[in-house]
């Protein structure tokens, strides 16, 4: 899972390859000396002789790019010391780095102690596909992945709409156990996401464990059109309800949500239900630009970086919509998505309908190595306008929903559309109407 901030194409500079030059002896004229005179200048002759040291080798240069990129943007960089940050890459270093893949590993094994699964390395594959991701289009089966706070456990965010995941039924909170035979333990999280991604027509085994049942599942990969914004018009109550739902951040939603809600507003709805369940999150700048089109120069989300600087961003003048709303999120609710869940229920703006987010406070950038790989790293913490720090408690909902939750959001037979639905009527029209006598 890969929520991040705006990503970067440019590349950043190298380090210089060359390393640098021991500081020259002094030799003091002692009697040992004197009597060793010739001896040394012999010696000292052959040492002037021999060849400069070596610059680095391109896979060696990988490393120590990726090495300062981290060390430079890091939210944390007191964590450094901890880990011994330069002795790291000093170690790695003193290790044979010759290809591509020695320098993965090396990357890999460097950034491992800093203990946050979002700082990380993306091979050229893993790269091109994230890339693509906020693009609007995969090819898998469809699931969003996370990991779970408290043992690490890779669990699923969120299946994406209409796709052999969600058409399997698996569900936000399952936990992900092994993939083809090999448990993602080992994997890891973007090895996992790797292993699920492949050529349409093949398949792909998942061993699952939902509530501490396991099963297996064999899923067939197919290309996913991700339709980050769908809008319906719904009857309700004598009112007409406008139905938007953003599955996930990437680059089109913004002008996509632009149009829904022009859409819905030359319908005439009287109220609008947001749908932000298992949006897993994306790009951050989209959900600032959605947030928007429903917040007239109020406070979107407060941003720290890793000198503990604030950078608060207010939404612009205006609004696309400012009629009666309410916010449906769940445990698949991450990351970008929090930031615009949170600002809406901050500012007071909508009500939040459904279960605890997931609670994904963090913010990443990508960055272009040298090679089409990439880094993903995180460089900023987010608090909601109120100044609530949301990582790994996420946003508890104004108003909790019944379970069990819905498998299809916006479905024929989700019962919290249903629920939502009601609750906006009420906030649109509080006082009951009398009973007949």
């Amino acid at each position: 899972m890969v929520w991040l901030r705006e990503s970067t194409n440019h590349r950043e500079a190298r380090v210089s390859a060359e390393r640098p030059k021991p500081p020259t002896a002094q030799l003091f004229e002692t009697p040992f000396a004197k009597a060793s005179k010739g001896l040394l200048g012999a010696l000292l002759a052959l040492l002037l002789l021999a060849p400069p040291a070596q610059a680095l080798n391109d896979a060696q240069q990988l490393v120590v790019e990726a090495w300062r990129l981290v060390n430079q943007s890091y939210v944390d960089p007191a964590s450094f010391e901890a880990v011994h940050w330069k002795r790291l890459r000093q170690k790695v270093l003193e290790q044979p780095i010759n290809t591509s893949q020695e320098a993965y590993a090396a990357i890999d094994s460097m950034l491992a102690p800093l203990g946050d699964p979002y700082t990380r390395l993306l091979r050229p594959d893993d790269y091109a596909t994230l890339r693509s991701n906020t693009k609007g289009t995969v090819n898998g089966v469809g699931l969003q992945l996370g990991l779970q706070a408290s043992d690490q456990t890779i669990v699923v965010i969120a299946p994406l709409d209409g796709s052999p995941a969600a058409e399997a039924g698996i569900t936000s909170g399952t936990a992900v156990v092994a993939v083809n035979g090999q448990p993602t333990a080992d994997l890891g999280l973007d090895q996992t996401a790797a292993v699920l991604r492949g050529e349409a027509g093949t398949r792909v085994l998942l061993r699952l464990d939902t509530n501490g049942k396991e099963k297996e599942i064999e899923l067939q990969r197919r290309q996913v059109d991700l339709k980050p914004v769908r809008v319906t018009a719904r009857q309700a109550g004598g009112h007409t309800l406008g139905y938007l739902r953003i599955t996930q951040f990437s680059e089109p939603v913004p002008e996509q949500t632009e149009q829904a809600l022009s859409s819905l507003e030359a319908q005439g709805i009287d109220g609008l239900i947001l749908d932000l369940r298992n949006n897993s999150g994306g790009l951050v700048s989209a959900g600032v630009a959605v947030a928007n089109a429903f917040l007239d120069g109020a406070a979107v989300v407060e941003t720290q970086d890793r000198q503990g600087l604030s950078s608060p961003v207010q939404a612009g003048p205006g609004q696309l919509y400012g009629g009666p709303m309410l916010t449906l999120v769940n445990g698949g609710t991450a990351s970008a998505s929090e930031i615009l869940a949170g600002a809406l229920q901050d500012n007071g703006r909508s009500p939040l309908a459904g279960s605890r987010t997931f609670g994904k406070g963090l913010i990443q950038t990508l960055i272009n190595l040298g090679d089409t790989s990439g880094l993903a790293v995180t460089v900023a913490r987010y608090l909601t306008p109120s100044g609530r720090d949301i990582q790994n408690q996420g946003i508890e909902p104004n108003t909790p929903l019944a379970e069990p939750e819905p498998l299809n959001p916006g479905g024929k037979d989700d019962t919290w559309l249903k629920q939502a639905e009601e609750l906006l009527l009420l906030q649109m029209d509080p006082t009951p109407a009398p009973e007949a006598a």
